[in-house]
């Protein structure tokens, strides 16, 4: 495991020192596709060992009083010579979003990326509240909107404020259509260097949406991790997330 270096569903710490930011790793796997910890790995993959009844009591008060809702996980123990390492996995979660609470008291949801802890933006919120599904606008087809497929099907990303002006519709309802569009595997998120850009991810279903209208695709629920990548240089291959076994 440790060989693998960090990834996707993988993370190292030498230890725990703050409940409150391991959950922002333990928030971001389940709002993913799930991961390890291994605590007593240092960032080189230097094996250092803690004490694990101390590190498994940091992680459940982290999974407990900082994750809303709470995040579930599995541990085990594992001996490399006389130090040990606490495995924590955590699942892909049905209760998206999870949050967890920031040093100044706010609840913000997170989401792995690769090897990084990234911040959910309003529109990846939208695609995982419940109360949003619940109370979804109705998706609205015009021109405006006709001209913003049509520059995703020459192949662009755009960003959300050329987004709302190319649909002239307010930052909420600008929202709302991404959303949708995200919800539905139509449009796929990128995050560049700063922000968030939207672009095609599946043609056919976009054709599908203009020629036999939404009734198609299944409004109750929305696909619970819409497509999220990362800005690649170019000539940089996207490497898949691995799956974690079952059991470990």
């Amino acid at each position: 495991m440790i060989a693998e270096g960090e990834h996707q569903q993988q993370d190292f710490k030498t230890r725990i020192d703050d409940s409150r930011k391991i959950a922002r790793t333990l928030v971001a796997f389940a709002n993913a596709d799930g991961g390890r910890l291994l605590i007593g790995v240092k960032d080189n993959g230097t094996v250092s060992g803690v004490r694990v009844d101390e590190e498994l009591h940091m992680v459940e008060a982290a999974a407990e009083m900082y994750c809303r809702p709470a995040v579930a996980f599995r541990s085990q123990v594992w001996k490399a010579d006389v130090r040990s390492v606490l495995e924590v996995v955590v699942e892909p979660s049905r209760q998206r979003p999870h949050r967890c609470e920031l040093e100044d008291g706010r609840w913000e949801p997170y989401l792995r990326l690769e090897d990084e802890n990234i911040r959910v933006n309003a529109v990846l919120s939208r695609c995982w509240d419940q109360g949003f599904r619940a109370d979804r606008p109705a998706f609205e087809y015009d021109r405006h909107v006709g001209r913003l497929f049509k520059a995703w099907r020459k192949g662009k990303l755009l960003g959300f404020r050329g987004i709302q002006r190319t649909v002239r519709r307010p930052v909420s309802a600008t929202e709302d259509l991404l959303a949708l569009l995200v919800g539905w595997g139509i449009v796929e998120m990128v995050l560049g260097d700063r922000n968030f850009m939207y672009g095609l991810a599946d043609e056919q279903a976009l054709e599908n949406l203009e020629t036999r209208g939404p009734a198609l695709f299944d409004l109750s629920v929305l696909p619970p991790s819409p497509r999220v990548r990362r800005l690649k240089p170019r000539g940089v291959k996207e490497v898949e997330p691995r799956a974690l076994p079952p059991e470990v």
